[in-house]
């Protein structure tokens, strides 16, 4: 049962609380990630990060090169996805798909958050944070959509002509992602940052080196995966279905 607010019809009050859940469920699964990387990989010597840098760096080039249309790759042309037909909607069905979200829902979402597994793998020592800041990312825009259903859905009418631009631009940034990490000059950028003084303050010294900007790229990594070309055109009906609303209950 939904607690009426002034102002805000129960349909629409339903879709946010379900969004807030299903944020939830992804958002759990990438924090454990995190802390599993941590864990496993937080002992390994300096000589091997730096290989693992370069290999994960060649792997971030080679999902860039994925988003860009350039590459096929198998396992991340297949969707997966739960369908518990069974479930009501509800709360721990919002849970379970947000989960099972996190796992790769679709393709576009598999190779950029297979990109900042990759550069959490680089630097297990922030895995978590990066990992939650992907998750943060992501979820702002989810959780804006559930808030504002009926302008979302309209905003993404207009916008989807004009995702395959952002999907390139993705990849682009991503490509460039991939040879810092290889060559070892994400610290560089970092760097640069903060001479600038772009962050206001010296995260460098408080997160150990590259923390902040490598929470920003995960943070942008996140927001990136919502506007996909392949996740922003069915977020408003996916909300709607997770959320047992229909439509014509949210124009009211």
């Amino acid at each position: 049962m939904v607690v009426s607010m002034p102002g805000i019809s129960n349909a629409k009050l339903k879709i946010f609380l379900n969004t807030v859940f299903f944020v939830l469920g992804f958002s759990v699964v990438f924090a454990v990630l995190g802390v599993l990387l941590n864990s496993f990989l937080v002992g390994v010597s300096y000589d091997l990060r730096i290989w693992v840098g370069r290999i994960g760096g060649v792997i971030i080039i080679l999902f860039a090169l994925y988003i860009l249309g350039l590459l096929k790759i198998g396992f991340l042309q297949r969707e997966h996805k739960i369908r518990p037909t069974k479930l009501s909607a509800g709360y721990l069905t919002s849970f379970i798909f947000g989960a099972t979200f996190a796992a790769g829902w679709t393709p576009c979402v598999g190779a950029i958050l297979g990109a900042i597994l990759t550069l959490a793998a680089t630097q297990p020592g922030s895995a978590f944070f990066l990992l939650l800041s992907y998750s943060f990312g992501l979820s702002l825009p989810f959780l804006l959509a559930g808030a504002f259903i009926s302008q979302a859905t309209s905003f993404i009418e207009k916008a989807t002509p004009y995702l395959k631009y952002f999907n390139l631009a993705a990849g682009v940034l991503l490509l460039v992602l991939g040879v810092l990490v290889f060559t070892d000059n994400l610290s560089q950028i970092a760097n640069f940052f903060y001479a600038q003084g772009f962050f206001g303050f010296d995260t460098m010294n408080e997160l150990g080196e590259g923390g902040n900007p490598t929470l920003v790229i995960a943070f942008l990594g996140g927001v990136i995966s919502f506007f996909s070309p392949c996740i922003l055109p069915l977020v408003p009906a996916f909300l709607s279905y997770i959320s047992g609303v229909s439509f014509k209950e949210i124009q009211h």
